[in-house]
């Protein structure tokens, strides 16, 4: 049995080609989005063996938009695809006064706007379907944009807030939006960046396979967000819940007290 077809972009390698592999022996047959040609044939080939999945490979560079439309076409027009996986982005590590604005712009290309209309063209099929599911790839520091680059800090504070409006938006119509926040994954990614992740605090350096398998476990308890590192789930869970409740208080037809001036005679 097929729990239908999988696309995941930055498949050919580290959390994507993880993914791939996951979901392909959970029943779904895959399409691997990526840069690299010969190693995502080589991965697709390696995993339609191991799995006996249908397993196709759609090489793109989804900062090219002639390369990204051609993926959004397949999600639109594909309807035995039941998930995306928007996992492809780039990180940076430079402080802002370090980094080159060029490649501060290709970073946001690909980590929010090819995210942005990959998630538009798969979200009207599935709502029309009502099925399927979206898992966004962000990051801690989402939620903690001091800890690298900025940037690269509020690229993924996007993608949550996106994720978030997305499940508000969507609910009741059968799409399920998950946000995966991992912390330091022990990926070539960190080399990307300019550094690499054995130069980090082992304890903080969780393995790819642990957070891929961490993540799809908490898609299945039907978790909104997923935060494989974090230990005490209650913690989050208060700061949603201050967070939501501060979003009642925070429009009103007169200044706070603080911001009053008192009339000039």
């Amino acid at each position: 049995m097929s729990e239908g077809t999988a696309l995941i972009t930055g498949a050919s390698r580290g959390i994507g080609a993880v993914y791939a592999d996951r979901l392909a022996r959970r029943g779904y047959d895959l399409i691997l989005v990526a840069r690299n040609a010969p190693r995502l044939a080589a991965l697709g080939a390696n995993l339609a063996s191991a799995t006996a999945r249908n397993v196709a490979v759609l090489p793109a560079d989804l900062n090219d938009k002639a390369d990204l439309a051609k993926v959004e076409s397949r999600l639109r027009r594909d309807r035995s695809i039941t998930m995306l996986v928007n996992n492809a982005g780039i990180a940076a590590l430079t402080p802002l006064l370090e980094s080159d604005v060029d490649e501060m712009e290709r970073m946001i290309d690909l980590n929010i706007t090819a995210l942005t209309r990959l998630t538009y063209a798969a979200a009207p099929a599935f709502a029309e379907r009502g099925a399927g599911t979206i898992i966004n790839v962000a990051s801690i520091v989402g939620v903690s944009p001091e800890t690298l680059n900025g940037v690269y800090g509020a690229s993924k504070a996007y993608v949550l807030a996106l994720s978030h409006s997305l499940q508000h938006e969507l609910a009741g119509k059968g799409v399920r939006i998950q946000a995966v926040l991992p912390g330091a994954t022990a990926t070539d990614i960190w080399e990307r960046a300019g550094r690499s992740w054995r130069e980090l605090p082992p304890q903080i350096v969780m393995s790819a396979e642990d957070m891929v398998d961490a993540a799809l476990a908490g898609l299945d308890h039907g978790e909104r967000v997923t935060i494989p590192g974090l230990q005490d789930d209650a913690e989050w869970d208060r700061l949603e819940a201050a967070r939501r409740a501060l979003g009642q208080k925070l429009s009103n037809s007169q200044p706070a007290l603080r911001y009053r001036v008192a009339a000039q005679v």
